[in-house]
C-alpha cells in the first residue's frame, strides 16, 4: 500500500527555479524504485514523459534527509529539506525527457496563505460507526458526505460516490447512457469544494475503496499542513486555525511524529506492573479503539494472556483473510489521561501498510477533544463529555 501526495506544478518555468542547469539521468523502462529517508519502495513511480513536472513529494519530515531514484540503469540521490524542490530530467530510452521534481512535503516558508480563511468552521456528526461526517458541496451542486482521517491524505472519493454523485468522470456521458464503463484514471480537478466555513478550490480527488461505513469519501490531515485544527466533540466542529488559541486551559500537550508521513501519537499501556510504549497513527477513520501491530507486539513482548473479547477473521478489499483477536487492556495512557478496560485489536498477519504501526481508533480518541498543531507538530488532548 503506498502513499504518495502528488501535485502538479501548472507553470513549466517553475523547472529551472534555483537551478541553472537540470541533472539528466537515464533509463530503459517507466519502472522506477525510491529510496526515501530509508523506507525503499521498488514500485514507487511511474515515468510520465507528458507531465512536465512530475512531482514526488517527499514522505513529511523536518529533518533534513536523503531521497534516492533508482531506474533500471541509473540512479540520482537528492538532499530535502522542509520547503525545498529539486528538479531534474529522466531520459527515457534516450528520447522521452521525464521532468521531474522531488518537493518536500513541508511548503516554503514564503509560500502564500492557504484558501482556508482564519478560524473556519467545519460542522460535522460523529456516526455510530465512530466517523467524523461532514457534509461536503461540490461546484456548489452535488453533495457529499465526507469523514475527516487523521491517518488519510488529500481528498479521496469512493468510484460508487465518482459515478453517481458527480461529474469527474471523463467519459461521464458514455458512462451515463450505460455504453461505457467508468474512466477513474484522468478525473476532472473539482473547482471548487466547500466543508462549512472552509473553502479549497482546483482540488484533484483520487478513487479509493476504502472508506468509513456509509461514506461517499474521506479527507486526511495533510490537507491542514501549517495549521492547526480542534476537533471538538463537545460541539462537533472541526475549527480550523492560522494561531494557536490562547486557552488551552485542561489540555495536555504531547509531540506528534511523522512516519511515511503518517502523524503518530505515544502512548503506553501498563499491564500487570510493566508498561509497554509504541507509537500510534491517529486512525479516525476507524470504529476501533487501539490496533497494535504484529511485529511491535513480538518485539515488545506484548502479554497475550489479557481477557479476550473476540476472536474473528476478516477480509481487505483485495480479497487478504487477516486474522485478529480483541482483548481487554486494563490501563492505556495517551497524553498522561488514563483510559480503563480498553477494546484492543491484535493483529496477526503483517501490517498492510507496509512498515511498523500501531493505531488509535475514533473508539479511543473521541474520548478527548484535541487539537492538531501541524505548524509545531504538537498534539492536544483534553478529555470530553464521551471519556465518561
Amino acid at each position: 500500500m503506498k502513499y504518495f501526495l502528488l501535485f502538479i506544478c501548472l507553470l513549466p518555468a517553475g523547472l529551472v527555479v534555483g537551478q541553472s542547469k537540470l541533472p539528466v539521468i537515464k533509463a530503459t523502462s517507466k519502472k522506477v524504485a525510491i529510496n526515501d529517508g530509508g523506507f525503499l519502495d521498488k514500485n514507487a513511480w511511474s515515468l510520465s514523459p507528458k507531465t512536465r513536472p512530475d512531482v514526488y513529494t517527499a514522505d513529511r519530515t523536518r529533518a533534513t534527509k536523503w531521497v534516492t531514484f533508482y531506474t533500471d540503469i541509473d540512479s540520482i540521490r537528492v538532499k530535502v529539506k522542509p520547503g525545498t524542490r529539486y528538479n531534474f530530467v529522466i531520459l527515457l530510452n534516450g528520447k522521452d525527457s521525464c521532468y521531474t521534481q522531488i518537493a518536500s512535503a513541508i511548503p516554503p516558508v514564503n509560500k502564500p496563505e492557504a484558501v482556508i480563511s482564519k478560524n473556519d468552521t467545519i460542522p460535522f456528526k460523529l456516526t455510530a460507526y465512530n466517523a467524523i461526517a461532514v457534509k461536503a458541496v461540490m461546484n456548489d451542486a452535488d453533495t457529499l458526505n465526507l469523514h475527516f482521517d487523521i491517518s488519510s491524505f488529500d481528498f479521496h472519493l469512493t468510484r460508487d460516490a465518482i459515478v453517481k454523485k458527480t461529474k469527474l468522470l471523463p467519459n461521464y456521458a458514455d458512462v451515463l447512457a450505460g455504453t461505457a464503463k467508468p474512466n477513474f484514471n484522468e478525473l476532472s480537478k473539482v473547482i471548487k469544494l466547500q466543508m462549512g466555513t472552509a473553502v479549497w478550490r482546483n482540488q484533484e480527488m483520487l478513487p479509493t475503496g476504502l472508506t468509513s461505513r456509509g461514506m461517499d469519501g474521506r479527507f486526511g490531515w495533510n490537507l491542514f499542513e501549517g495549521k492547526q485544527v480542534e476537533i471538538d466533540y463537545d460541539n462537533n466542529r472541526i475549527i480550523i486555525f492560522n494561531k494557536m488559541p490562547k486557552s488551552l486551559r485542561g489540555y495536555e500537550r504531547a509531540k506528534i511524529g511523522f512516519v511515511r508521513s503518517f502523524a503518530y501519537a505515544t502512548g503506553t499501556f501498563e499491564i500487570a506492573g510493566k508498561k509497554y510504549t509504541g507509537n500510534f497513527s491517529m486512525d479516525t477513520g476507524s470504529d476501533q479503539s487501539l490496533i497494535l501491530d504484529s511485529g511491535w507486539v513480538a518485539k515488545n513482548n506484548f502479554p497475550m494472556d489479557l481477557k479476550l473479547i473476540k476472536a474473528s477473521t476478516i477480509s481487505d478489499p483485495l480479497g487478504i483473510k487477516y486474522e485478529m483477536k480483541i482483548v481487554e487492556v486494563p490501563l492505556f495512557r495517551l497524553n498522561g489521561f488514563p483510559a480503563s478496560n480498553v477494546p484492543t485489536l491484535i493483529l496477526s498477519n503483517k501490517n498492510p501498510v507496509g512498515f511498523e504501526i500501531n493505531f488509535l481508533g475514533n473508539g479511543l480518541l473521541k474520548r478527548f477533544n484535541m487539537i492538531l498543531d501541524f505548524k509545531n507538530d504538537y498534539l492536544y488532548l483534553k478529555p470530553n463529555k464521551l471519556s465518561t
